[in-house]
């Protein structure tokens, strides 16, 4: 069953919720929250620096203008890079686009034969009111990693 047939796009409960959430879901001022998790990728077109940062940012830019995200409801952030990626971590971007208050984390991909080469992967975690749809993003050669979303790209 899929986390659209199940209602669970990430839900959990946990200690870094906003103040009167409880197991995934939260009410702050009148609205109704939920935690939701989203996630999204992109490739860079060489190992470098510039490469990684460009790549990353681009993707973080879209995955919070698509979901109409702002700072203030991230949770955390889970960037993964392929073995081939290792001039920058991916978090640096994030950091320069102001994310300095969102706990981020880098972690390597595992290496599989034939993967898509030059891959930076995210899962984000926020907090969007109960009726949002998470909006996943895929960008440049890693729209080939989920056909199925295609016709968002």
């Amino acid at each position: 069953m899929s986390d659209e047939q199940t209602g669970d796009a990430g839900a959990t409960g946990g200690t870094s919720s906003p103040e009167g959430a409880i197991g995934g879901w939260a009410h702050m001022g009148g609205d109704h929250l939920r935690l939701f998790a989203l996630r999204g990728a992109t490739t860079a077109g060489e190992n470098t620096e510039e490469a990684i940062i460009g790549a990353t940012s681009e993707l973080v830019q879209e995955v919070l203008a698509r979901n109409e995200l702002g700072p203030e409801g991230l949770v955390s952030c889970i960037f993964t890079s392929t073995p081939d990626l290792d001039a920058q971590f991916p978090a640096v971007a994030a950091r320069l686009l102001g994310l300095d208050r969102v706990p981020l984390l880098c972690a390597q991909e595992i290496a599989v034969s034939g993967s898509l080469a030059r891959t930076i992967r995210i899962l984000l975690h926020y907090y969007a009111p109960v009726g949002h749809k998470p909006a996943h993003v895929y960008l440049r050669e890693a729209t080939v990693l989920r056909t199925d979303l295609s016709a968002a790209q």
